[in-house]
């Protein structure tokens, strides 16, 4: 068994489709109308079939309040591997990403979490 799919939920799939390809990189797998929503998935930049990245819509009466919650705590909904956090946070700061937590050291790994602007937030991580 392996991970082939997992999702993140968005409150809007057009705004997340910008972020998340446009300004975090990932690349668009999938853009299939699914009726009111789209399965919209994206990849890691050159890796087209690895795992799929699924921009959901939160549109579940549960969802809202669960990533209200969450993020109201401080928790990022899910964390995204990077090689340099460093110059990833500084990448993403000039490109007007809200960090809530610069890179930190937290033993075996440094972080830094930001807003997706789509109800969430994220971590980046770099092992050390």
């Amino acid at each position: 068994m392996k991970i082939v799919v997992t999702s993140v939920m968005v409150d809007d799939q057009d705004k997340a489709l910008a972020f998340y390809r446009d300004v975090l990189g990932f690349e668009l797998k999938h853009d299939i109308p699914m009726g009111q929503f789209r399965w919209l998935t994206l990849t890691s930049t050159g890796d087209p079939d690895g795992v799929e990245l699924l921009l959901e819509p939160d549109a579940h009466p549960a969802a809202k309040p669960f990533k209200s919650a969450i993020k109201q705590d401080g928790i990022p909904y899910t964390s995204f591997g990077v090689d340099d956090v460093h110059a990833e946070y500084q990448r993403l700061l000039a490109a007007g990403v809200h960090f809530t937590q610069p890179p930190t050291a937290m033993g075996p790994v440094t972080t830094a979490v930001f807003d997706d602007t789509c109800g969430n937030l994220i971590q980046i991580a770099q092992k050390n």
